[in-house]
């Protein structure tokens, strides 16, 4: 019992000894002024990669940790974020929190996360809880950006803001980090048409999400300027079991009415899509082209590889992190635009019957 009290005591000296190490002397070991020191420990990209070596060199010689409560007093400042994210399960929310963490962790904020479980009531209550925890900065990847309640919330809130590809129309004054998916969904759908559909279905997902809006929309534009082609949109979540049903419902149609291509809204729709193709013995793209949105780890080992309208959600979170640590350090909200891409592959080719003429329109 002595001897591990005494390692507990020995271990207790250790961090105190470790605590009572200032940036000041960080600074006179390192050779570097005070000022140097604060921007390296708080991740400050304005420093030389040689000065960050050397201090970082030294905080490690020292042990030297910040005193983040007393910053935080002094600073009237938490040096904490809250991310609210529609729905944690979606691989693609979740690499683009990852993104958004690194680049906080890297400016020394740490971030809270709340999921919504796809409830836009839950939105709300996020943003109160992070409130009343008093973070310094919201990021907003919301289930619902057109819910009413959500603009007083955050009027309530009075902290920087960034709404991660969500409609900005509605917050004034709010930062925003959009995609393009206008440029990566019309390409998609004109490729398609080039091969020779005329039938296809974007298998969406609900109307409150901005990219789901987006595709739909982009896919009637093309729509508008080929006549000779349709196209149906079904929404609903962006889950396996809408992606499944739908698919399978779509192929349950007289022959005349069966899509020759479909697009897939996301890589969880992706999934039930799949299934259904699976049960019903479709060979794609022999019977059916296929396109997903959003790249899937594993899609070079399907069979043939997915045709995908990509786009970067690392870098989104990456970017919404940034737009809100301009904000915290006293610049302007500003909104900022990414591209989506078209990677065409085998999983498009050209329908298997003589193509149909139809009457243009979305559905």
């Amino acid at each position: 019992m002595r001897g591990g009290g005494a390692v507990r005591s020995g271990e207790a000296l250790a961090v105190s000894q470790a605590s009572r190490v200032s940036m000041q002397e960080v600074a006179d070991r390192a050779g570097v002024a005070l000022s140097s020191v604060s921007r390296v420990v708080s991740g400050h990209r304005d420093v030389s990669p040689v000065m960050r070596e050397r201090v970082l060199r030294v905080v490690a010689d020292l042990g030297y940790e910040p005193d983040i409560l007393a910053r935080s007093l002094r600073r009237g400042q938490t040096m904490t974020v809250g991310f609210v994210v529609g729905n944690i399960a979606n691989p693609l929310l979740a690499e683009i929190a990852l993104g958004a963490e690194t680049r906080l962790r890297e400016a020394g904020y740490a971030m809270l996360l709340a999921n919504s479980m796809d409830d836009p009531a839950l939105d709300s209550a996020h943003i109160r809880l992070f409130r009343q925890r008093r973070v310094d900065g919201l990021l907003l990847s919301l289930t619902d950006d057109r819910d009413p309640d959500l603009a007083a919330e955050l009027a309530r809130a009075n902290v920087p803001a960034v709404l991660v590809d969500r409609d900005a129309a509605r917050y004034p004054g709010v930062a925003a980090v959009l995609y393009d998916h206008a440029s990566g969904g019309e390409r998609a759908t004109e490729a398609l048409i080039e091969l020779g559909h005329t039938h296809l279905a974007l298998i969406n997902g609900p109307p409150a999400s901005r990219p789901a809006r987006e595709r739909a929309s982009a896919l009637r534009r093309v729509l508008r300027r080929h006549p000779e082609a349709a196209g149906l949109v079904r929404s609903g979540a962006f889950s396996a079991q809408h992606g499944e049903s739908t698919m399978a419902s779509l192929l349950a149609q007289d022959n005349e009415a069966v899509p020759t291509a479909v697009i897939a809204g996301s890589n969880q729709i992706l999934v039930g899509v799949l299934r259904a193709l699976r049960r019903a013995n479709v060979i794609i793209p022999k019977d059916l082209s296929v396109v997903t949105c959003d790249d899937q780890p594993l899609s070079e080992l399907f069979d043939p590889p997915l045709a995908t309208i990509s786009r970067q959600p690392h870098e989104l979170g990456e970017v919404s992190a940034e737009l809100l640590l301009e904000q915290l350090n006293g610049g302007p909200a500003r909104s900022v635009v990414l591209p989506t891409s078209f990677r065409p592959t085998e999983s498009c080719a050209p329908p298997r019957q003589p193509a149909r003429r139809r009457r243009g329109g979305g559905g």
